[in-house]
């Protein structure tokens, strides 16, 4: 089984460094690694002096989605990983992957348990990030709990369900596989083999306030998907549809009660919109 690796980075020339050493000291190695540099300003372009077997590309800046996205159409091969740059994979991650999907050869994807480290300290995942495998589509209408680092994907997936949303700045991911499992199951390998770390100031989870605000748009897709006939989650597409307007209606829900906490008419106004779309009391 060969498999790209893409890795998108913007100014992180030294945990780019870290999330490389990772890829190669795989147990069972990739056959191509592609860095996208989103415009950064600092040594990242050194990199490839590093590395010198990686495939790099730079861009002017147009944000992660638009560099996974380039990664994507540059991978000359079916199995697609992807990696953040301040994130690290456990030796043995991709010889997981390749074992789950050579005894189940109809998975499309799957993805990893994690750990996550915080200012150099190792911390417990809250429950609510607890990992599923098989029809996970309602576990993740929430918020999202598959890491973009812990996720191992079909390249036809991207051709049948569309590439990164280049209009999200932040839940780009949570979109992605919403679109993904509504149709599709996952494989979940259970060992904790992605390293995610956090406590960083340039984390995009923490660059935005209301990370719902995000995730209507997505939802709203959704909706929109199934109006089209794209959302037909093996013939339970009505109740997907009941499943997506619910979680709607509790976002807006959530968001409306912060709009009006500090008095942002134009959003009371949209929010009391959108929930008199989905549901007739809030």
């Amino acid at each position: 089984m060969k498999i790209s690796v893409v890795i998108p980075t913007y100014n992180r020339y030294e945990v780019l460094k870290r999330a490389l050493s990772s890829v190669f000291a795989q147990s069972y190695l990739p056959s191509e690694v592609i860095v996208i540099d989103d415009g950064s300003t600092d040594a990242t372009a050194n990199i490839i002096h590093d590395f010198p077997s990686i495939i790099y590309r730079y861009q002017n800046n147009a944000g992660v989605s638009s560099a996974r996205n380039l990664g994507i159409s540059l991978c000359s091969h079916e199995w697609i990983a992807f990696l953040d740059s301040d994130d690290a994979w456990k030796e043995e991650k991709l010889a997981l992957h390749v074992s789950l999907h050579q005894a189940d050869k109809e998975l499309l994807f799957s993805y990893t348990n994690e750990h996550w480290i915080r200012d150099g300290k190792q911390v417990k995942i809250p429950k609510k990030f607890q990992k599923y495998g098989g029809d996970i589509f309602t576990q993740c209408l929430s918020h999202c709990i598959i890491a973009p680092s812990s996720a191992f994907v079909h390249k036809k997936l991207f051709e049948e369900i569309g590439l990164f949303d280049e209009n999200l700045e932040v839940c780009e991911d949570y979109d992605l596989w919403l679109r993904v499992t509504c149709k599709h199951k996952a494989g979940l390998i259970e060992q904790a083999v992605t390293i995610k770390y956090g406590g960083h100031e340039d984390q995009l989870s923490t660059k935005h306030w209301g990370m719902d605000r995000f995730r209507v748009v997505a939802l709203e897709k959704l909706l929109a998907l199934h109006g089209k006939g794209s959302l037909h989650p093996r013939g339970t597409s009505h109740v997907r549809e009941d499943e997506v307007k619910n979680e709607l209606v509790k976002k807006y829900t959530l968001l409306l009660k912060g709009a009006k906490k500090h008095q942002r008419l134009e959003d009371i106004q949209e929010y009391e919109k959108c929930l008199n779309a989905h549901s007739t009391e809030y």
